[in-house]
């Protein structure tokens, strides 16, 4: 195991594809990192889980989340735009993973500050073979920001303010 005894990494999949979801999972649980996977199918659902609304009261904040851009309900792309303006939830990486090879899609999702884009393949073992990348690279390399959001507070001089950016504080 290359993380840290005894950590969890919590990760977060919104997928509304099945198959990809059911890959993804099997793929992150058989391999060396002690996590918990996740799984929510549509926009709606990924926020509801964020807040800890409804039946995600009690879920941990996840270290990672790994976003398709298109979902029903809810795009990917307000998702991401959710996440990334909101102080609680910015510092969470998110990746990118979805069949769309747009540069449109690419650039706006790097403006809306995603941490990588990945297209997914369509070949299974490319596939597989992308999913433990990510999982080597987001848990064996990076260093994650700590779980407690407390540190929010002292790095900003604010208390955490639902909905706004850090470049949006006042003072």
């Amino acid at each position: 195991m290359k993380q840290s005894a005894g950590k969890v990494i919590d990760i977060l999949v919104v997928e509304d594809n099945p198959g990809d979801a059911r890959l993804i999972k099997e793929v992150l649980n058989e391999n060396k990192i002690f996590s918990s996977i996740y799984l929510v199918k549509d926009g709606v659902e990924a926020m509801e889980f964020l807040y800890n609304k409804g039946k995600y009261k009690t879920v941990p904040k996840p270290d990672l989340i790994i976003l398709d851009l298109n979902l029903p309900r809810k795009d990917g792309r307000e998702v991401l735009s959710e996440i990334k303006n909101d102080i609680s939830l910015q510092h969470i990486p998110i990746v990118i993973m979805t069949i769309s090879q747009a540069e449109e899609d690419i650039l706006k999702s790097y403006n809306l500050h995603a941490n990588c884009y990945i297209s997914k393949p369509i070949d299974l073992n490319q596939f597989v073979k992308i999913i433990r990348s990510i999982e080597d690279f987001w848990f064996s390399v990076v260093k994650l920001p700590p779980k407690n959001t407390d540190w929010i507070k002292v790095y900003t001089g604010t208390e955490k303010q639902g909905s706004k950016r850090m470049t949006d504080k006042k003072g």
